[in-house]
């Protein structure tokens, strides 16, 4: 039985499973047929139809012979490789930049929209700490220019909230962390974000443990990104959206008052700044 439930989102990989399925039927060709074509399983073709299985390059490649799709297929695999997002957030990031409001909640890292250089390049390098020292400054370098977003007039309005954690990891020695802070509060300053911190005495709270992203659009329904290490998930389950929503507003509930964050984060930026004085 053919599985015929491509719950098309505008995601890439749904987008691509939904044109195989296009000219596959467009052949007069099942699952299974196209599959034995191929040499894999009907079931494997239902999956990468259905957006559940990555089209790989070799499989790409053949479904543009056997198709006849002039290298259509190859050409969209290549494209998605050559993404600079992780594809777990590839769909994220390209939301982000449609946007009327973001919200976001971090309990480790300084969120990529707001980092500097050096920091980005700490925190990319402990993700991948094999890749060739090119990859790293690549997505250094998108990491940078993504964050126009939140500088011309179109910008969304934005709201961090961060766990004090996030002030006081040791992320690349006291001068980056230190320079990392003072960034941040140039960005409350130029009124470019709204940004709380949840100190240590709040406890636990609704988003405690990991990274969430709330999106709001003019004609579109809210979406959620929650993600933890090397994963992410996007939900627009109007249930779950919800539901982290009420965790977001019980995390700004305990957060500082904006006002009260600044001074927390000014002050653990100077403490930083003292402690790499000290270091030269």
């Amino acid at each position: 039985m053919e599985n015929e439930d491509n719950p098309y989102t505008g995601k890439t990989r749904d987008f691509m499973g939904e044109e195989l399925r296009r000219r596959r039927k467009a052949h007069g060709l099942s699952q299974r047929e196209l599959g034995d074509r191929m040499f894999l399983s009907g079931g494997y073709v239902g999956q990468i139809e259905v957006g559940k299985r990555r089209m790989t390059e070799d499989i790409a490649g053949r479904l543009d012979v056997e198709l006849n799709t002039d290298g259509f297929f190859g050409r969209l695999v290549n494209a998605l490789e050559n993404s600079h997002h992780e594809d777990y957030f590839a769909d994220a990031a390209e939301l982000q930049t449609l946007a009327k409001a973001i919200c976001e909640y971090s309990c480790t890292f300084i969120p990529g929209l707001f980092q500097t250089e050096d920091y980005a390049r700490v925190v990319i390098r402990s993700g991948h700490p094999t890749a060739p020292q090119e990859k790293i400054d690549e997505i250094v370098k998108w990491r940078l220019e993504r964050q126009q977003l939140l500088k011309g007039p179109e910008r969304p309005d934005t709201w961090i909230i961060l766990h004090e954690t996030a002030l006081r990891m040791v992320v690349g020695g006291p001068a980056v962390i230190g320079a990392q802070l003072r960034k941040i509060a140039e960005i409350i300053r130029a009124h470019h974000a709204v940004v709380q911190v949840v100190p240590f005495s709040a406890g636990p709270h609704g988003c405690a443990g990991g990274m969430l992203t709330l999106m709001s659009f003019v004609d579109a329904p809210d979406v959620a990104y929650a993600e933890s290490a090397h994963s992410g998930q996007l939900l627009d389950n109007p249930a779950l959206v919800a539901r982290h929503r009420r965790a977001y507003d019980h995390a700004r509930a305990v957060a500082l008052s904006p006002k009260a964050s600044l001074e927390l984060i000014e002050s653990v930026a100077e403490e930083f700044e003292r402690c790499a004085q000290k270091q030269t």
